[in-house]
């Protein structure tokens, strides 16, 4: 029987690639790149055999999707920021057993679900990003999970993730799980967004973003999957917090126990609100 043993929210900010290069940001983002990569530690040693990521920057119209390649590689440029990122190299298996299973449980639930093997779809960056950290040797497997569903309900990704955790039950797989995305998400407006890179661009949805790490570190889930609805529209939550809600539908959602833990400090980005937190994987229901 298969069964998560780690859980995260994680920044795929390409900064973070920017950091490591010479110039005049080298090293601005270490502290995120450290956490992901303790995150990493923390997975080899839990004896994970294979990241399922929630990227909300693989954005779907219609359905759920699940890139199923038994191997992705290649060389990425994002069209996103292309300044930032080019030529990023990657090399992962993927897991087409738990691909499979997930599709089949998430349908079963009444959302449609396909698990994709097609050589020629690749990953994302909010799958690329934490994994050069997390996974830099390519030892564990790789399944990435569309969390940009522009037509969806952020209900309807609650039971995706419920059928991830009985996918992953019906393995014989030890899961991380990485909702990959960011807390609040309103990027500065164009003319003010390269000055912006260090900064919020809301005062506003810093202070809501800190409330909620709060209600994170408490364990007060009742009152943060209250305001999760309006939290994700009021401000701007990446990929309408798709990954957020696949995260906590499979750590049992209201019923999750557990607490999170910040392994670096909450940052600005662009003007988007960002955190590494790891979730306790004791709290979840059994």
């Amino acid at each position: 029987m298969g069964e998560i043993v780690l859980a995260a929210k994680v920044a795929h900010v390409p900064s973070m690639l920017v950091s490591e290069q010479p110039g005049a940001n080298e090293g601005c983002r270490e502290a995120a790149i450290e956490a992901e990569r303790e995150l990493g530690r923390r997975a080899a040693a839990a004896g994970v055999d294979t990241f399922v990521v929630f990227d909300t920057h693989w954005l779907v119209n219609a359905g759920y999707h699940i890139n199923n390649n038994a191997r992705n590689s290649g060389s990425f440029t994002s069209h996103e920021f292309p300044h930032f990122i080019q030529n990023l190299e990657y090399d992962y298996r993927g897991d087409i057993e738990l691909g499979r299973l997930i599709a089949e449980e998430a349908t079963a639930a009444g959302v449609k679900t396909r698990a994709h093997e097609v050589p020629t779809l690749t990953l994302e960056y909010g799958t690329l990003v934490p994994m050069r950290y997390m996974n830099a040797d390519g030892a564990r497997k790789v399944v990435s999970v569309a969390a940009w569903c522009t037509f969806a309900s952020l209900d309807e990704s609650r039971r995706v993730g419920e059928a991830v955790a009985r996918a992953v039950a019906r393995s014989d797989t030890k899961v991380a799980l990485v909702a990959s995305g960011s807390l609040s998400h309103q990027i500065w407006e164009n003319h003010l967004v390269e000055a912006g890179m260090f900064t919020i661009s809301r005062e506003f949805n810093r202070q809501v973003d800190l409330r909620v790490l709060q209600l994170w570190r408490e364990g007060n889930w009742k009152d943060f999957l209250a305001m999760l609805p309006e939290y994700s529209e009021r401000c701007y939550g990446e990929g309408r917090m798709h990954d957020t809600a696949m995260l906590f539908g499979a750590l049992g959602w209201d019923r999750y126990a557990g607490r999170a833990e910040m392994l670096c400090d909450y940052f600005a980005s662009s003007g988007t609100g960002q955190c590494v937190a790891q979730f306790s994987t004791d709290g979840i229901p059994q």
